[in-house]
């Protein structure tokens, strides 16, 4: 049997049950369902001879042999730990599936509807047809096409014109340690209404034995004046696969902020896309990721330009130890007449192991000439020098490479609003560091003496 077939079964097998116990779905559902599959089974899984996916070998995905789950049976006292401790509205869903007892949605404020997909689709599915798939549909790459034919939970975000959503709203996706792997295939769906303001965080992660995929959709569309910052904080299980693409939509004077920090996941690949349609438009992408061991952690990100006066900058960081291997592939595109933009692209990379690769590949695409765009890419290790003189100041050697890593990431980190995320990547980045250092003041020191 292909790998492509197996899935396809898994679909088939997904169907009947569906039907079994729901019912036929309406006739748009089960039409895209199959424009998914049939999609997928023309395309199957990509190599390495596709350009999009050079440096990603997907075959630990294709070979796998993943169940679908029904149930989203956890412990509380583990999700809890797992958990960010944010005062927030939260979403939760276990292996794919929604968890009404994880979830906190009794206080969302007027003008905001969160809810989970199945939900949306079975209160009014006409009015999740029409946005759903409309800027990921089953052409954008496999992935999305597998996503689409499997699609049936996930998020939906409402946010009413004008509302101001003062808390943070969660969404979190847990992975369990289960007897074999499984598989989900989350959607989510944002739409902003105009002039609304939210923060959104998606969160990934899970047991730490948990071996499992998650190929997730997100679509987020903004309307004319709204602001969006997201982050997707993924600290999935190292044994966890991990493929997800988010595509944004901005009207004008719309502003998207993204942090995209990775910290998990085996195997990981993102694709960023955000689609500038109108005048005073902004997009911020912040990026970090750390590799450790045999990670394998692929950005793909593209800013398209597609109206004047827009802005766009960028600037991912990535961190790689041991045998981690790293890839960076980002993209500005301005599009024909897009006159009097800006988009700015930074990509710096620090490797602490001889063993550790990154390919970085920045792209400027322009079919205009009245613009500012600038881009660029480095790579380099950790200053002796620095450690050395950190080192007389009496700080042992681990305390001051953790200092000095942390350091790097600090340019994103510092964008961070959020103490809980924050800290997060602190802790996996650079480890527990004593709290008396003044990390600030002791690395200004260090660069200082290195240079002299």
């Amino acid at each position: 049997m292909s790998d492509v077939q197996r899935f396809l079964d898994r679909l088939t097998e997904r169907n009947a049950q569906r039907t079994a116990s729901q019912g036929p779905e309406p006739t748009w559902i089960a039409a895209r369902r199959q424009a998914g599959a049939a999609r997928f089974e023309a395309l199957g899984f990509p190599n390495r001879r596709v350009e999009a996916w050079k440096y990603t070998d997907v075959r630990a995905i294709a070979s796998g042999d993943f169940q679908l789950t029904s149930d989203a049976e956890f412990s509380p006292a583990t999700a809890a730990a797992l958990t960010l401790p944010v005062a927030a509205h939260r979403l939760t869903f276990v292996d794919g599936v929604f968890s009404a007892s994880l979830s906190q949605l009794d206080d969302l404020p007027q003008g905001v509807q969160l809810l989970p997909l199945s939900q949306a689709l079975e209160e009014n599915h006409e009015a999740v047809g029409g946005p759903l798939g409309r800027l990921t549909g089953v052409e954008f790459s496999p992935f999305s096409a597998l996503n689409t034919a499997f699609m049936e939970e996930g998020a939906v975000l409402r946010l009413a014109a004008g509302t101001v959503v003062e808390k943070p709203i969660i969404v979190q996706f847990l992975s369990r340690a289960n007897d074999a792997p499984v598989m989900s295939h989350p959607r989510i769906l944002v739409e902003a209404g105009s002039r609304s303001e939210a923060t959104l965080i998606e969160h990934h992660i899970g047991e730490a034995a948990a071996a499992n995929f998650t190929n997730l959709v997100e679509e987020i569309l903004l309307d004319r004046g709204a602001i969006l910052t997201h982050y997707k904080l993924q600290e999935a299980p190292l044994s966890d696969l991990h493929v997800a693409s988010i595509h944004v939509e901005q009207g004008r004077d719309s502003r998207f902020t993204s942090f995209n920090l990775n910290l998990g996941g085996g195997l990981v690949r993102n694709d960023l896309v955000t689609e500038l349609n109108g005048q005073g438009a902004e997009a911020t992408f912040n990026g970090l990721f750390y590799g450790q061991g045999r990670q394998h952690v692929d950005n793909h990100t593209l800013a398209n330009h597609n109206a004047p006066r827009t802005f766009s900058n960028e600037n991912y960081k990535g961190i790689l130890d041991d045998r981690a291997h790293g890839v960076f592939n980002g993209k500005v595109v301005v599009k024909r007449d897009s006159q009097q933009i800006e988009g700015f692209q930074s990509n710096a990379n620090l490797l602490l192991s001889d063993r550790a690769h990154i390919d970085a590949k920045p792209e400027l695409e322009i079919y205009a000439d009245d613009v500012k765009c600038s881009h660029g890419t480095t790579t380099g290790q950790l200053d002796e020098e620095a450690i050395f003189a950190l080192r007389t100041r009496g700080i042992d050697e681990q305390t001051a490479r953790g200092l000095l890593t942390l350091a790097f990431a600090g340019e994103v980190l510092e964008q961070v609003t959020l103490d809980a995320v924050s800290e997060r990547v602190e802790l996996a980045v650079a480890g527990k560091l004593p709290e008396r250092f003044n990390l600030a003041g002791l690395v200004e020191t260090a660069v200082a003496l290195g240079e002299g």
